[in-house]
């Protein structure tokens, strides 16, 4: 042994450091050549010791729980031991306020580290936080941790937007040694405990990974997430270790829980708190709502026919963003779902909503003792067997309130307002036969109200309507009295369009593209000030008992919003993944890149309706300026099929539809502009011409199962090919754009092959002309619209308002965008759309909702 001392200044001790060997011996030739001879590494050479080499270094170290300088003992859904290193965990928000400052510990002094590692106590109140989660994060932090293994029949593509397990059984799969398997239970365990500890690059994987497995299996899930419930977990799976890191936690046993007395608890409420705690304040914005549910132990004893309350777990934006796209998922294929929820519901059980993975491989936390058990209809998630359907509208599925407010909205993808009548019907029919509920009733009533614009349909589906009876409770569905003033709104139109007289001075041709002018419009419009004028001063004599009732429309300004977006996550910074996007009704400053919306679960994550009341109206517009109308938008869906057969400048038209004395349809046109981009147009259709032929599906199925073939958007419908359906992407290179009345779009300008063949794509439906009750005389007429594309998978809503525009005859007014083409047209090498070699197939398509109206 060397002794090295070295000489102290005056009033300081003297310093003896014992080395062996000397150092500048140990860095000898000699010693270097002996260490490699004994399977050693060299000591710390940057030349000998890489990045990589530190890394799995540092990851040895929590693997073998060597060098720790603390012990986490962590309560919470399990409960174990950590040994740790305060380096690495301060690499988290949470960790770093832990150990430096926001936090108080019981004992204020530490235990000398010299005696081992000091302990202590970290509860987990947020019961989402499961152990598998916990130790990947942990790990993550470290630099290793298995990697997420997502079975492929979780993943919904282009080809399979419903996934590939929905028509069958789950794709056989073996997840790869040393991966983790992630079901959708550990998913969102991931991202509330990314949260929790801080850990952003976690916490924009688990988003990531979220977002691309909403499908039938896991909308429902991901949806009760979003609005705060405790994640289901499989019965039969406890929580076991994360997948190689079995022997990084040791599990408390009552000996060792009894034996352990020197513990600093950590309290995660704090008196004393730094005013510069960015996590502390990170969790104030979360949002995160911890309950203890053995508080009310005590009063759930007792009889009580009141509701149970449940603990509420809420992330905040990220929640958000997870219900966005949940809600734009139902919105696309909620009325496919229905039809096959009712055929299962016919049989002798209800139909059970799975998992499509292999029990065995999911890692999942099993459900706290302490948490109020909350009966259920519906079974936990199992492994589904061939056409398994899960339950979406049934009890155990969405609750009457997200039903009523789904089925209200502009974006809910249902053919025209007497469809949504039939699959309103038919999903309250679905519960009552589940039994009858006093609350439920009260959603159906308002339900048959508000969500439906009867003023809208035929006079005949109206008398038909007022003569439906449920088969359940023997009433009408929807109240006479609201079916009266349907008519009479209806009546009160027609009037403005064909007997008000004119005030215009000049119906000669119009321009090219003329401007939007108030000369154009019949003054159905009033602004919110005016609405403001009408209602009766409180002090005076009241007028009608509905006035402050009345419903008024808004009339739609320019503007593009995306709703379920998933982009910007990946790699960005806990501030920025809480970042809050404008609001969903601004205006977007730039029209050509549409914003983010912001939507909650007040809104329903953007599918509640715009309706509203008189002084709701003056409670949403300080302004007084906003313009609403007091007749209700027109409401249809349009589907396109292998528009990557469409040749350049050919239009592909959706059904023809008829609307307040006009024809309207739209249709989608390959445009050589800029690259190649794919336009979507609303198009005010000439009596004249000829009535285009609507998109179909190909007649050449090139699937064998006779289940995978289209089937009508309702159940009730009785005729036809579904609710015309679109999808579409949002793209910062999106162009609003008009089609000038001298070039209409006749029957000559589409592809003429289209309905020459049974087998020629793309495929059309004879053509046919909707029913007109009467014409509006006027050459141009002023509407707004909004259009509302979904992604081919249903995951994100692209909505393009417009404020109103003057509609001539064969006019269009619409968007195009280079970035449509990214689902829904191929490119070729050559950089023009490349030719499909099979048509798609029948869930394939593109959606969108449309919302017309004048004024």
């Amino acid at each position: 042994m060397t002794p090295i001392t070295t000489s102290a200044a005056e009033g300081f001790s003297a310093r003896v450091l014992h080395a062996s060997p000397s150092l500048p011996d140990l860095y000898s030739s000699h010693n270097i050549h002996r260490l490699r001879r004994s399977g050693s590494p060299p000591m710390n050479t940057a030349a000998a010791f890489s990045s990589v080499d530190l890394q799995q270094h540092i990851y040895n170290s929590l693997l073998e729980s060597r060098t720790a300088d603390v012990s986490l003992h962590v309560h919470g859904t399990w409960e174990a031991i950590y040994k740790l290193h305060r380096v690495v965990l301060i690499q988290s928000g949470f960790f770093s306020s832990l150990f430096t400052a926001g936090f108080l510990e019981s004992s204020p002094k530490l235990r000398s580290h010299l005696g081992g590692p000091e302990e202590i106590d970290v509860t987990f109140d947020d019961r989402n936080i499961t152990r598998p989660a916990f130790e990947i994060c942990i790990a993550r932090l470290y630099g290793g941790g298995p990697p997420l293994y997502i079975p492929p029949s979780l993943i919904p593509n282009t080809s399979h937007p419903l996934t590939p397990s929905f028509f069958g059984p789950p794709l056989p799969f073996d997840t790869p040694k040393g991966h983790q398997t992630a079901s959708p239970q550990l998913l969102l365990s991931l991202l509330a405990t990314a949260v929790y500890l801080s850990i952003p690059s976690m916490a924009s994987l688990a988003v990531n990974c979220i977002m691309n497995t909403i499908g039938p299996y896991t909308v429902i899930p991901y949806l009760n997430f979003a609005i705060g419930k405790a994640i289901e977990a499989h019965p039969d799976h406890k929580n076991e270790a994360a997948v190689g890191l079995e022997n990084i936690g040791q599990p408390v046993t009552s000996q060792s829980r009894s034996s352990s007395t020197s513990r600093s608890p950590l309290r995660t409420s704090s008196t004393k708190q730094d005013p510069a705690d960015d996590l502390s304040d990170k969790l104030l914005d979360l949002d995160v709502q911890k309950e203890d549910p053995a508080e009310f132990d005590e009063a759930q004893s007792e009889p009580d026919d009141g509701p149970v309350r449940e603990p509420h777990f809420h992330y905040g934006l990220l929640s958000d963003k997870i219900g966005e796209a949940a809600a734009c998922w139902i919105a696309r294929w909620g009325a496919d779902m229905l039809i096959y929820e009712e055929k299962a519901s016919c049989g002798p059980e209800l139909p059970v909503t799975p998992v499509p993975i292999p029990a065995q491989n999911v890692s999942s936390r099993k459900r706290a003792d302490t948490m109020p058990a909350k009966p259920s209809t519906f079974s936990e998630p199992t492994v589904p067997e061939p056409h398994v359907i899960p339950v979406i509208w049934a009890r155990g599925g969405l609750n009457s309130k997200w039903v009523r407010h789904i089925l209200g909205s502009d974006l809910l993808f249902v053919k025209g307002e007497k469809e949504r009548y039939d699959m309103a019907c038919t999903i309250v029919e679905l519960r009552r036969r589940q039994g009858i509920d006093e609350e439920e009733e009260k959603d159906w009533e308002m339900m048959f109200r508000e969500s439906i614009y009867y003023a809208n349909l035929l006079m005949d589906d109206i008398i038909a309507i007022s003569q439906h009876i449920s088969p359940t409770t023997g009433r009408p569905f929807a109240p006479l009295s609201v079916l009266q003033e349907a008519h009479w709104n209806q009546s009160l139109l027609r009037y403005q369009i064909t007997a008000k007289p004119s005030s215009t001075s000049s119906l000669s041709s119009p321009s090219v593209s003329p401007p939007p002018s108030r000369e154009k419009e019949l003054g159905l419009s009033i602004t919110t000030a005016e609405i403001l004028s009408q209602l009766p001063v409180s002090n005076s004599s009241p007028g009608p008992v509905d006035d402050k009732d009345k419903p008024y429309y808004p009339v739609g300004h320019d503007s593009s919003v995306r709703i379920g977006d998933s982009g910007s996550v990946e790699g960005a910074s806990m501030d920025q993944l809480f970042e809050s996007p404008p609001p969903l009704s601004s205006p977007s400053i730039d029209s050509k890149a549409p914003v983010r919306a912001t939507t909650t679960e007040a809104d329903f994550f953007g599918l509640k309706s715009e309706r509203q009341t008189a002084s709701g109206c003056i409670a949403s517009d300080a302004t007084g300026k906003a313009r609403w109308s007091p007749y209700p938008p027109f409401r249809f869906a349009v589907e396109f099929w292998d528009i990557d057969a469409l040749k350049e400048k050919s239009r592909l038209h959706s059904q023809t539809i008829w609307y307040a004395g006009s024809l309207f349809n739209v249709y989608v046109q390959v445009i050589r502009k800029k690259g190649i981009q794919l336009g979507i147009y609303l198009h005010r259709q000439s009596n004249i011409d000829p009535i285009p032929a609507a998109s179909a599906p190909s007649s050449q199925n090139h699937t064998e199962h006779t289940h995978n073939n289209r089937v009508p958007s309702l159940p009730l419908l009785s005729t036809s090919h579904s609710s015309p359906s679109m999808a579409m992407h949002y793209s910062p290179s999106i162009h609003r754009s008009t089609t000038p009345g001298s070039s209409p779009p006749t029957s000559s300008s589409l592809t003429t092959s289209f309905t020459s063949s049974p087998s020629a794509i793309p495929a059309t439906f004879p053509p046919v002309a909707p029913v007109q009750p009467y014409r509006d005389p006027r050459p141009a007429v002023s509407a707004y619209f909004t259009i509302s594309c979904a992604s081919s998978t249903g995951s994100s809503i692209t909505r393009f308002t417009s404020v109103p525009d003057v509609f001539s005859v064969s006019q269009s007014w619409g968007w195009k965008s280079s970035s449509l083409r990214t689902e829904h047209l191929e490119v070729g090498p050559d950089g023009q759309p490349a030719k499909p070699t099979i048509p798609a197939q029948k869930m394939s398509s593109l959606r969108a909702t449309i919302v017309l109206g004048i004024v």
